[in-house]
């Protein structure tokens, strides 16, 4: 039998390399599980040392919610360099642009989200808190509503609320398959305008 030969380590720079572990864990962590995936497995696809890992992120469990966070938190990428048109474009835009990050990357974010469910992780918690906080101004931003003051928290609320719909009609679209990608995206470009534009004034005024 053949020796198995050693991995081809390529020279990176540090942010690549450190992209690259990212992309790896969230791959394995998507396909598996926390408790199934080793630092090891992580290093082996990366063709890295095990060591470099933990310079990185300290140890599997910082790996893991640096992957649960990358997944929750949506990029600024999703509202940048939106068009100065309607809310309406400007929305379908983003959510069209965070259709292609969860398809991307659909096992570990329907783990990630499984992860929010079990609700016993004070870490985890944490970091989707913050992601929904992020999540809140990104869709104002695209709604041109980033400067209301009158009734700020009942709408942000209000989309704090909308992000849960958000991610149970992903699992609508991602398993069971009562959903394509299309419905999705216009059940929540629309659902999103209706709250912004009738749903909060009607509360507000209320």
């Amino acid at each position: 039998m053949n020796a198995q030969r050693p991995v081809q380590r390529r020279r990176m720079e540090p942010d690549a390399r450190r992209a690259e572990i990212l992309a790896v864990a969230r791959k394995l962590f998507g396909e598996g599980s926390f408790s199934t995936v080793s630092t090891s497995d992580i290093a082996a696809e990366a063709g890295v040392a095990r060591a470099l890992i933990n310079h990185y992120f300290g140890s599997k469990r910082e790996l893991y919610l640096e992957v649960v966070r990358q997944m929750m938190v949506i990029p600024a990428s999703v509202s940048e360099r939106l068009p100065p048109t309607t809310a309406e474009e400007r929305l379908s835009i983003c959510v069209d642009r965070w259709l292609d990050v969860v398809e991307r990357n659909r096992d570990m974010w329907l783990s990630a989200i499984g992860a929010e469910a079990i609700g016993h992780d004070d870490e985890v918690e944490r970091i989707m808190l913050e992601a929904d906080e992020i999540a809140t101004d990104r869709v104002l931003e695209a709604a041109m509503m980033a400067d209301v003051a009158v009734g700020r928290e009942k709408l942000r609320g209000m989309i704090r609320a909308h992000s849960a719909m958000l991610k149970a009609a992903s699992r609508e679209w991602l398993v069971r398959g009562s959903l394509s990608r299309s419905d999705l995206h216009v059940m929540l470009t629309r659902t999103a305008l209706h709250l912004v534009n009738t749903v909060f004034p009607a509360v507000r005024d209320a």
